[in-house]
């Protein structure tokens, strides 16, 4: 019998990639990346991993890239779970609706994709629901 090696957790720079990949998919849900949107994941980038402006372009270039071959998002949201605890999951999710919110309209599939990808970070609905009212709240008030 062969001892099973333990799952290595991601390395940070895999973690700020996978997030970056679903930022930019969260993006592209709505088949129409409007400007407010690119500016918001590099604005939600740099502000989450404390990067600098030329840092958040460049990583959000790599994440197109990546999410263009990309068959699926469960390799990313698979990084994203089980490198980060409960509340920086709710934070990717605060980020995912900045970005979804970004243009002002909240299309179905956007709001269908950000619901999926809690379901996969397993973040509760009820957690996903209230950063929705929260962000939109914030919004409203810029």
């Amino acid at each position: 019998m062969t001892d099973l090696a333990p799952a290595q957790e991601p390395e940070p720079e895999q973690l700020d990639l996978a997030v970056a990949v679903l930022l930019v998919e969260m993006a592209r849900a709505d088949y129409d990346l409007a400007e407010t949107e690119q500016a918001a994941i590099i604005d939600q980038l740099a502000a989450g991993f404390g990067l600098d402006e030329s840092d958040a372009v460049a990583l959000t270039e790599q994440a197109r890239k990546r999410a263009e071959h990309s068959v699926s998002l469960h390799e990313f949201t698979r990084a994203v779970h089980d490198g980060m605890d409960y509340d920086e999951k709710l934070r990717v999710v605060e980020m995912l609706w900045r970005v979804a919110l970004a243009d002002s309209n909240l299309d179905k599939y956007e709001d269908y994709l950000i619901a999926k990808l809690g379901e996969l970070l397993y973040v509760s609905r009820g957690d996903v629901i209230r950063i929705k009212a929260r962000v939109l709240e914030s919004s409203e008030g810029s």
